[in-house]
């Protein structure tokens, strides 16, 4: 259940910094209104709020691994939103990159 919560979390910090960095450069880059800005700076504070809601107590590994789960979320929201197609070697860096959240996160400790 640990687990699964820190997988959930990790998704949702995700979402609401990289679509907060988007919508906010929809507005100052791609002439949206103002209030795409606004949005994004809402969606980038609830994004601050994430890591505080991770099972982990120790700030600096919940967000060096949250570093893996972002790389590979912006791969996806640029496939998804952007129309962007990664090439192998962004798919082979985004595995290595959620290779290493695995063990940041899950790796057994002593203590």
């Amino acid at each position: 259940m640990t687990i699964l919560k820190s997988v959930l979390l990790f998704a949702l910090a995700a979402a609401a910094e990289i679509g907060g960095a988007w919508l906010i450069w929809q507005a100052v880059r791609e002439d949206r209104a103002w209030w795409w800005a606004g949005l994004g700076v809402i969606a980038l504070g609830i994004y601050g709020f994430m890591a505080a809601f991770q099972p982990d107590a120790n700030f600096g590994r919940v967000l060096a691994a949250y570093g893996g789960v972002f790389i590979v979320g912006s791969l996806l929201w640029g496939i998804i939103l952007d129309g962007f197609r990664p090439d192998r070697w962004d798919l082979i860096g985004a595995a290595v990159c959620l290779a290493g959240v695995a063990l940041i996160m899950f790796a057994p400790r002593q203590g």
